[in-house]
């Protein structure tokens, strides 16, 4: 095809961005942890369509249902009554609500100050209940782009659904771990005008959520965009991860529905799922305002001025201003990536208050672990849980106040990943240099014509911190010619 020219077919693009929050869950109390393990029971149901507040059966919902599937839930020890629907949902996750009102602070919206928890009718089987809950918390909000402003037209919290494990022909398999978890949802008005600014929008309402605390991840972001021309037809296409493949899937939409019109065909309205190369296919009909009534067993969700003013004091600083602080540091782009990626910037920052060596301390945290990993063959896991904030903090004021050498820290965390105490870690036996420079000279001896670097590989591994790298360089430069 030609390409198109997207002012003159009138391209309007949404986005609606679904981010998981890192609490516990959102009408019970229960981890927000996805598990691996068999399940301890399975529940079986058939999910029935009610009418929304009009009165009227969402076409949507009538599609489900026209589908005759039955419903298996796995489920665990832990499983709450809430999750599989047998009580009343416990009062909304303060935590979740404050991290919210962060993030609409930060997206310049309009909190309300008392709002309606409501039902969402959902018989795809991904709630227990049949229907999903969800609260507005903002509206009229806005970001600035390259391209001009973009509106942020609302900011829901609302429950996560259940994990599809697996289908038959006449069941689908739903896992209950998910259920439930926080998640926020970001509506975009359709004001952006072309595939590059889509992009834009997404990395930028991105780079703001992860300032917040939200969880990290695949699967704990979710992007649908909304896509028309004129003369076409709002097209919602579901699970756009990527924000290279938003690009990718608002060109293909336009084009899509730029050949039905030019062919004198009708755009339907409808839900389609993005393909790899951004193309779609029909996935069900659009849903529309026939699936929401309101929650009935939870009282109106009231949000006091108090509340805000004490989430505006705590505003966490945006990703961008945070990496321009560690650019001062002087550490490089990947270590700062790293940070962010890995949620690890508040633990640098309070590392980084103990002992003033922020190179030390990114490798401390990013660097070493990996290492331990690789050469001791310990689980990642095992290793993060070992070499938790506590273990890291009293490494670091062993550090400080002289009790070890830096050179000894990596061979103090290595003794901690495999199962040592810290205390019992920092105490390294010391030996004397001229026993050390004879065990370097025989690794030499036994594996002739290896390059510096390689020597000094095998003694740091043999000598684990008996001798620092500069002392063992030295005595390797000595012998090897």
């Amino acid at each position: 095809m030609p390409e198109i020219n997207y002012d003159k077919v009138g391209l309007k693009v949404g986005l609606e961005i679904h981010q998981q929050l890192d609490t516990k869950k959102l009408f019970c109390s229960c981890p927000s942890m996805l598990r691996q393990d068999n399940p301890d029971f399975t529940i079986h149901r058939k999910l029935h369509a009610v009418a929304g507040e009009t009165g009227e059966i969402d076409p949507a919902v009538m599609h489900q249902v026209s589908l005759k599937k039955e419903f298996v839930y796995e489920g665990y020890k832990t499983t709450c009554l809430v999750e599989i629907d047998e009580e009343p949902p416990h009062p909304v996750n303060n935590e979740a609500l404050k991290i919210v009102l962060q993030i609409s602070i930060l997206l310049n919206a309009k909190i309300f100050p008392i709002t309606q928890i409501m039902r969402k009718t959902v018989i795809d089987g991904s709630n227990t209940s049949g229907f999903q809950r969800t609260v507005l918390i903002a509206r009229d909000g806005f970001i600035q782009t390259s391209h001009g402003k973009v509106g942020i037209e609302s900011i829901c919290l609302e429950e996560d659904s259940a994990r599809i494990i697996g289908a038959t022909e006449n069941e689908v398999f739903y896992r209950l771990d998910r259920l439930g978890i926080p998640l926020i949802e970001i509506a975009t008005a359709p004001d952006i005008k072309n595939p590059e600014q889509a992009k834009e929008v997404a990395l930028q309402i991105g780079k703001i959520l992860r300032s917040c605390n939200v969880r990290r991840g695949l699967g704990t972001i979710r992007q649908d965009v909304n896509v028309s021309i004129k003369k076409g037809a709002r097209v919602e296409i579901k699970g756009v991860q990527k924000p290279e493949l938003i690009e990718k899937a608002v060109e293909k939409e336009a084009e899509r529905q730029f050949q039905i019109i030019s062919m004198e065909g009708k755009v339907d309205s409808e839900v389609r799922k993005v393909l790899l190369n951004g193309e779609t296919e029909f996935l069900r009909p659009m849903p529309g305002n026939a699936r929401m009534y309101p929650e009935t067993d939870l009282p109106l969700l009231k949000i006091s001025r108090d509340m805000i003013n004490e989430v505006k004091k705590d505003l966490p600083k945006l990703i961008g201003e945070s990496e321009e602080e560690l650019r001062k540091l002087e550490l490089n782009q990947e270590m700062i990536k790293l940070l962010f990626s890995e949620n690890k910037v508040e633990e640098f920052k309070e590392l980084l208050a103990v002992l003033n060596n922020p190179k030390l301390i990114a490798k401390i945290l990013l660097v070493f672990p990996r290492e331990i990993a690789s050469r001791e063959t310990i689980p990642m896991e095992k290793i993060e849980k070992l070499l938790d904030a506590s273990a890291l903090l009293f490494v670091i004021k062993s550090l400080k106040e002289k009790k070890i050498k830096e050179s000894e820290v990596k061979h103090v965390l290595e003794k901690i990943a495999n199962g040592e105490s810290p205390r019992s870690a920092i105490k390294i036996e010391k030996e004397d240099l001229n026993n050390l420079e004879e065990k370097i000279h025989k690794i030499i001896r036994e594996k002739p014509g290896l390059s510096e670097n390689a020597y000094m590989g095998l003694v740091m591994k043999e000598l684990k911190g008996k001798i620092s790298g500069k002392e063992a360089m030295e005595i390797i430069k000595k012998y090897v010619k």
